[in-house]
């Protein structure tokens, strides 16, 4: 079972911003990357080091700790490895972008990312 948090209004995130959220603890990260909305945990699979910060290149982003290598997309590391960040699933619902939380309960793992364009 999912659950469905508004985080904040759509035009609040502007191509190119990043916003940090906290949702029961967890706190998540979302991009505007070209008009699409990524949200991940902000917590590097690698040692849990924040990577809110991380320098962003195109859909990529990398962690600020060890310089790992993250396409938002998919949340998986660039190249070989088999690391990957935990991705959540975005909507834009009456004006507001929408994250969806799966149960605990539930396996994590990865989630599609939906265009939030109105």
């Amino acid at each position: 079972m999912s659950r469905r948090i508004p985080v904040g209004p759509v035009d609040e995130l502007a191509p190119g911003q990043r916003k940090l959220v906290f949702i029961d603890g967890r706190s998540i990260v979302l991009f505007n990357i070209a008009g699409t909305i990524h949200a991940i945990d902000n917590a590097c699979p690698h040692n849990g080091a924040s990577v809110a910060s991380g320098q962003l290149e195109g859909c990529v982003l990398r962690c600020p700790a060890h310089g790992l290598r993250f396409d938002l997309r998919t949340g998986c590391v660039s190249g070989a490895g088999g690391l990957s960040l935990t991705t959540f699933p975005v909507q834009a619902v009456d004006g507001k972008l929408v994250v969806r939380l799966e149960d605990p309960a539930a396996s994590p793992g990865h989630a599609p990312v939906s265009d939030a364009s109105p």
